[in-house]
């Protein structure tokens, strides 16, 4: 069988220019990345704005295992049997992070016949979007210090800094550091942290932001520290918005690629869902919507996480509304979530399946909570027996639910086509009602709380002292209006990553909190979540490799 990597290199890319021209998109509204890559111009997104808008499909899944669920591969394979079906579609993704690359999940452009290509650029450095969101990111950090050594007119107290430096690398040693030794010019001694890119407030202020006078107007608004008074301390005080917004500049653009089908893609953005916001930026979205009659996006891990964060905070603050959305699940995984071990999943298993798929009835009550269509998919393997098929068909039906099995894996857009049809049936037939499920002025421990109960399942809600000393400071501040930005794990609703299946009676643990006031969220850090993840014992970077002829091997 050939691997994910093999597949995308024997595919015949399009130039970029061609795949957009298809779409009305001409080549002088493109900023050429080379051959296979571009950014749409400002020219253009401006352009655009009194188009008439088109449908907008969130594709989701279940709590994700080590069985595999596929959910950008559905996402890219549904935008694929679309354009099969002669509609205008496009499919609005995040960017990989090279952490989890080089670590344990692999890439992230798809998989089989149902990928976004060049996979190589798009998984590596891409167009150099992550690295100038690093490099700002730092830049704002290295001025804090510097503000600090040089006399500290602004009074901040050192051991209330709360921004974090940051790489896109899982690199456990730099969670928790001392910076400032040595003599007296190589600065303040204080404990330091590092985060994950994809976790920074810089990266959810990229991908919320409308234009490049919102980005500045929110980079000013980020609370870098508190000074010996309480009082937050921002990066507008610091005289840091305008150099970061240079470094920026080009990244702020959202990026155009194709599938191996060469159906559009605009990937642009990557914060992680499990301790950010976990959608693909407010910018690609919008124009998406304004270039095609149809856009398919994703959010990150299962719907607890990315799903909830899309509708509850995107939504929110960028005036969307979803049309239907897809849940996207495996037998292998619902059995998983049965209680079977990894190496029997292919076996089949009718009481495993029927102990396992609460999981996914959790995710369908969730997704309906929020007044639009469902529509659930099966990415099958070859392993699904049809008296598994039909159980979950019958299970999902039960609930109000379109069901569609999809093959996009083996067969690209035709595999998808059965998909494509429900969803096409459900945007014709089923009006969405779209409403998050908690209103602004609801007090931020109710929020969280609403969350806990409402989409986790959770009994109720343990907040240590710390953390409601920390809304309650918020609140005084004038945060109490924001969202919530839930962090924890993706492997459970709950924040034990042991509990599979859809438990009960549990209680959440929230540990901390803080204002990404640029971004417009409070994160509520739960259970035992790491905003800087650590590599496993044997990393993904040990089969990764360039060949003779400078072919990149082994990645994914």
């Amino acid at each position: 069988m050939k691997t994910d990597i093999e597949i995308a290199q024997e595919c015949v890319l399009e130039p970029i220019v061609k795949v957009a021209s298809r779409i009305g998109v001409g080549e002088d509204d493109l900023e050429l990345y080379g051959k296979y890559k571009a950014k749409l111009s400002e020219e253009y997104l401006a352009g655009i704005q009194n188009n008439p808008e088109g449908k907008l499909v969130l594709v989701t899944a279940i709590n994700p295992t080590p069985a595999g669920e596929g959910k950008t591969t559905t996402t890219i394979g549904l935008g694929e049997a679309l354009g099969k079906l002669n509609k205008k579609a496009i499919i609005a993704l995040r960017e990989p992070s090279l952490g989890p690359c080089f670590g344990i999940k692999g890439g992230a452009a798809g998989g089989g016949y149902a990928q976004v290509v060049p996979m190589e650029d798009l998984n590596l450095h891409f167009t150099g979007d992550f690295h100038a969101i690093t490099t700002a990111n730092n830049l704002l950090a290295a001025l804090l210090d510097n503000h600090i050594q040089q006399g500290n007119q602004l009074q901040i107290d050192p051991r209330q800094v709360i921004f974090k430096r940051c790489m896109d690398m899982n690199d456990r040693a730099l969670r928790n550091i001392v910076i400032g030794l040595g003599a007296k010019a190589d600065g303040t001694p204080r404990e330091d942290h590092f985060v994950i890119t994809v976790a920074t407030e810089i990266m959810a202020i990229l991908c919320l932001a409308n234009d490049m006078q919102d980005l500045k107007d929110r980079l000013s608004r980020i609370v870098v520290a508190y000074d010996y008074s309480g009082n937050p301390v921002t990066a507008g005080q610091l005289g840091a918005v305008g150099s970061m917004a240079a470094l920026l500049k080009d990244a702020i653009k959202p990026n155009l690629i194709q599938t191996i089908e060469h159906t559009p893609a605009i990937v642009h953005g990557g914060p992680f869902a499990n301790i950010a916001h976990g959608c693909n930026s407010v910018r690609a979205t919008k124009a998406a919507l304004k270039m095609a009659d149809l856009v398919i996006t994703e959010a990150g891990f299962g719907a607890d996480l990315g799903a909830e964060k899309f509708l509850d905070i995107k939504c929110r603050k960028a005036g969307l509304s979803p049309d239907a959305i897809v849940i996207v699940a495996t037998i292998r995984a619902l059995k998983y979530n049965g209680g079977i071990p990894k190496d029997q999943l292919a076996e089949e298993n009718l009481d495993a399946l029927k102990k396992g798929i609460v999981n996914l009835e959790k995710h369908i009550e969730n997704m309906q909570k929020y007044g639009v269509p469902v529509i659930v998919t099966l990415n099958q393997f070859l392993t699904d027996t049809d008296r598994e098929i039909a159980f979950v068909q019958k299970y999902c039906e039960d609930r109000d639910c379109e069901f569609a099995l999809s093959e996009v894996w083996a067969k690209g857009g035709e595999g998808g086509i059965a998909l494509a049809e429900k969803v096409l049936k459900t945007l014709e037939e089923k009006e969405s009602h779209f409403k998050p499920i908690y209103p602004d002025e609801m007090p931020l421990t109710d929020k969280i709380r609403t969350v806990a109960t409402q989409i986790y399942g959770a009994k109720d809600v343990d907040f240590s002292a710390s953390a409601l000393k920390q809304l309650q400071k918020l609140t005084d501040l004038g945060f109490g209006q924001l969202p919530v930005c839930m962090a924890k794990t993706q492997y459970s609703l709950s924040d034990d990553p042991a509990l599979l299946g859809r438990p009960d009676g549990f209680t959440l643990h929230v540990r901390e909190c803080y204002v990404s006031a640029g971004a417009g969220f409070v994160v509520a850090l739960t259970g035992a979540i790491m905003t800087m993840p650590g590599l496993p014992k044997k990393p993904a970077a040990m089969n990764i490799d360039v060949d003779e002829s400078g072919k990149i091997v082994g990645l994914f």
